[in-house]
């Protein structure tokens, strides 16, 4: 089988975004014309998994105030990957960036994270885990 590229690994994310792989408390503010929004957690994992690296997060602020944390990836050499930054206005500012260790086990929005991982391989053609 032929490496993955990052590009394959981009596509099959994004075709495998949708309101049931968002994190939850959020579901209804998602929408098809914003598809990257809340998925930057289970996103950032699924590549991970793929990728390896940090699992980097920062903070959103909105008029100097906090209001949610931003996941990303940073992979070898200090490249940095964050396949959902279009999700925010204007208004919403990402600061900071800190390595996160990944958990032992997922918990919160452990649903999502399997349902799009499970898209994403299937559309990378390897449905059995290992990319």
């Amino acid at each position: 089988m032929s490496p993955l590229l990052l590009t394959d690994i981009e596509q099959a994310i994004r075709a495998s975004w949708s309101a049931e792989t968002c994190t939850p408390e959020y579901r209804t503010r998602w929408r098809p014309d914003n598809p990257a929004r809340d998925q930057c957690g289970v996103t950032a994992l699924v590549l991970h998994d793929l990728l390896g690296g940090d699992l980097i997060r920062g903070e959103v602020h909105v008029d100097g105030r906090w209001t949610d944390y931003h996941w990303w990836n940073r992979l070898g050499a200090g490249v940095e990957i964050d396949l959902t930054r279009e999700q925010f206005g204007p208004d919403e500012i990402v600061t900071g960036g800190q390595v996160i260790a990944r958990p032992a086990e997922i918990r919160r929005c452990r649903e999502e994270y399997e349902r799009l991982r499970g898209r994403v391989l299937r559309k990378l053609g390897t449905a059995s885990g290992t990319p």
